[in-house]
């Protein structure tokens, strides 16, 4: 029998949870945005969630499982291991954008323990992973918010169409309905269309947005959310930054700007600067961390679009070079195909051992 994992509420802000409030009302008649907005998931029993949760994920990760599985059953035909078939193997992991320390590290384990002995796909792909828990277990850390400052304050940053704005929506329903008040800032400024969809999910969610016109200071937005949310006594408030490639040094240089003028108000804040990933880049996803963590001292990813994908082994290549923690995942446009990052589940799924 699998091991017992831990709770959802557990997952989600780590430590002890306390038991989740009743989910927020959600309106029937709210329009939705330009683009489709999913409905708030149902409150299934945790084991029920669990087990749709895992089945979602086989499915969002079948591309990079299939294309894993059916590279490794053409080069291991239960005949004995030997150089060719390890640099063929090193091929695929890197094509499926593991990286080539990962790639590395899994041919060497495997001429370490199994050269010139015969070996099936089934056990290349169980040490896969294995290889692939042991990297990511260290990363697979929850957002811990019990505890901390009121308002805790998450500032979103990414690239365009990474899903910032839909993984914010997505957040507050989780928070919501684990019983915490929460606050959203659209402080992508620059697109009427997505303050408009974040306005949306907080009717959906029940948290109060503070919006301004479209071409408003998005700096002066966010500290007027920092004050507003204050005054409210939010538990959490997430503020949406508009989309900037990472190679725009003066984009840039305005996030910077944003998370002064947040510190005028809390010299901590933001509390947690979420890079919000979109798995289909690849290779461009390693270059987008290290520019926003230099630029804003992002504390943790959330990878998003893994089911559009084979190469969901990027985000295993971005856990080895950087080492930020990864406390979500998103393999679908469904509210509840958001969650906790669970490196055990992401290894059986990638590989196939459902």
């Amino acid at each position: 029998m699998a091991e017992q994992k831990p709770g959802f509420l557990k997952r989600l802000f780590g430590g002890d949870a306390t038991a989740a409030a009743t989910p927020p009302h959600v309106p029937d008649d709210v329009p939705g945005p330009p683009e489709t907005l999913p409905p708030t998931a149902s409150q299934s029993a945790p084991a029920e969630q669990k087990l749709g949760w895992f089945q979602r994920l086989a499915a969002g990760l079948k591309r990079s499982s299939d294309q894993l599985s059916g590279g490794i059953a053409s080069v291991f035909t239960r005949k004995k291991l030997d150089q060719s078939m390890l640099d063929e193997l090193e091929d695929i992991l890197i094509q499926a954008d593991f990286g080539v320390d990962m790639a590395q590290s899994v041919t060497e384990t495997l001429r370490r323990d199994r050269f010139e002995r015969d070996i099936a796909p089934e056990e290349v792909r169980a040490l896969l992973a294995a290889e692939v828990e042991k990297t990511l277990a260290p990363v697979a850390l929850p957002l811990a918010i019990e505890g901390g400052p009121k308002p805790f304050v998450i500032l979103m940053v990414g690239v365009n169409g990474s899903g910032k704005t839909t993984t914010i929506g997505k957040l507050a329903g989780l928070y919501r309905a684990a019983g915490k008040s929460v606050m959203l800032a659209a402080g992508d400024t620059f697109r009427a269309a997505a303050i408009e969809q974040l306005q949306v999910w907080g009717q959906r969610t029940g948290a109060p947005v503070v919006a301004r016109p479209a071409g408003s200071d998005a700096s002066g937005l966010a500290f007027d959310a920092m004050t507003e949310a204050r005054q409210a006594g939010s538990d959490v408030l997430i503020i949406d930054t508009a989309g900037r490639l990472q190679n725009r040094d003066e984009l840039m240089s305005e996030l910077e700007k944003i998370i002064r003028v947040i510190r005028k108000v809390d010299p901590d804040a933001p509390h947690a600067t979420l890079l919000t990933l979109d798995a289909t880049t690849g290779q461009n996803a390693l270059n987008q961390v290290e520019i926003f963590g230099k630029r804003a001292g992002v504390t943790g990813l959330v990878m998003t679009k893994l089911d559009g994908t084979a190469r969901g082994g990027i985000l295993v290549a971005i856990a080895r070079k950087y080492g930020l923690p990864v406390h979500f995942i998103g393999v679908g446009e469904g509210v509840d195909n958001l969650e906790p990052f669970a490196a055990a589940d992401f290894a059986r799924a990638i590989v196939g051992n459902a």
